[in-house]
């Protein structure tokens, strides 16, 4: 996939993160700001690169994590406590600007690429976007619109870490303050199994 380098150019901003939402399994709280492979959204489809995602609120990381689709077309929308004690988020900060090209608004479209990239359910056509972006160009991610709350989301490359971020320690997300409120705003009921 080529890409209109003007396009990108014009596409490409300055962010510096502040207080921005990580939301992780707890099995990797050691290191807040591991990036990895995956299958996800942005990873790469070669395994050349790795991501970090990040939300601009903790309720748009609980839905790009623990929700996601699972509840569709359910009455009961229930998550168990057992479950919820797996994960642990963490408060992301810039230190310095990331260049981040911009799919917010317009970017996808100015681009020729179908929407589905950055906003649809499967996850191979923006993992080929994602590719092309990191070969082509310079940016340290991507910052889009999570298609589950319409919030603000980033996607880090590699090469911006670990210099243009730092972040707290991970804490149960079970024990953060707005945990609860996260999950009523997305419908979603905690129930205890203890």
């Amino acid at each position: 996939m080529i890409l209109d380098r003007n396009v990108l150019a014009d596409l490409a901003v300055a962010i510096t993160l502040d207080a921005y939402v990580r939301v992780t399994p707890m099995g990797h709280a050691a290191t807040p700001l591991g990036a990895g492979f995956g299958i996800t959204r942005f990873a790469s489809p070669k395994r050349s690169f790795r991501v970090i995602y990040l939300a601009q609120d903790l309720t748009t990381g609980i839905a790009e994590t623990l929700v996601r689709d699972r509840f569709q077309g359910r009455a009961r929308r229930q998550l168990l406590d057992v479950e919820a004690d797996l994960w642990g988020a963490t408060e992301v900060n810039g230190t310095a600007d990331l260049r981040l090209i911009d799919l917010r608004s317009t970017g996808l479209v100015r681009l020729g690429i179908s929407t589905e990239a950055a906003r649809g359910k499967a996850h191979g056509q923006g993992r080929k976007l994602s590719q092309a972006i990191y070969e082509q160009t310079d940016a340290q991610g991507l910052i889009y619109v999570s298609r589950l709350t319409g919030s603000t989301c980033v996607c880090i490359y590699d090469r911006a870490l670990p210099g243009g971020l730092v972040a707290t320690p991970v804490i149960a997300v079970t024990q953060l303050a707005g945990f609860v409120d996260a999950l009523r705003e997305l419908n979603v009921t905690l129930v205890a199994t203890r």
